[in-house]
């Protein structure tokens, strides 16, 4: 299986970050980690390098409802950044609201719902959707 370069998780719950980034270790999902809190943190360290299309991230997990700025809310902004439309998109909650899941089916850049937890098993279900794809994956 292959690796992704870098995954970027956002997420305010610790023990979802801590224990999704300690399962793609185990699995070898990524080389490298980006981790942020809330939409806020991740579109203030992300937007320069959106900007520049430098260090850019090869997949986004995110979550809906977080403080600041929530999932809907870091769609919204990430939109209007031409290189962030390229980047694939995960949708983690905990919502089973089909109005949320409808809600993220509309953005492009959205490539899947995905309700927690989240486990071993869809995260190499993740990788091989992401290998099929031709994602930037690197050996």
């Amino acid at each position: 299986m292959k690796k992704i370069n870098t995954i970027c998780i956002i997420d305010d719950d610790p023990i979802f970050r801590f224990g999704t980034k300690k399962m793609m270790e185990t699995v070898q999902f990524s080389l490298k980690f980006l981790v942020y809190k809330n939409g806020k943190d991740a579109f203030d360290n992300l937007l320069p390098q959106l900007q520049m299309n430098s260090n850019v991230p090869d997949v986004i997990l995110l979550d809906l409802n977080m403080p600041l700025m929530d999932g809907w809310q870091l769609l919204d902004e990430l939109v209007k950044i031409p290189t962030a439309k390229n980047i694939p998109i995960y949708i983690v909650s905990s919502s089973v609201d089909s109005r949320d899941i409808k809600k993220a089916k509309s953005y492009k850049m959205v490539s899947k719902y995905i309700v927690k937890p989240f486990s071993v098993s869809k995260i190499q279900q993740l990788m091989e959707e992401l290998e099929n794809q031709g994602q930037s994956l690197k050996e």
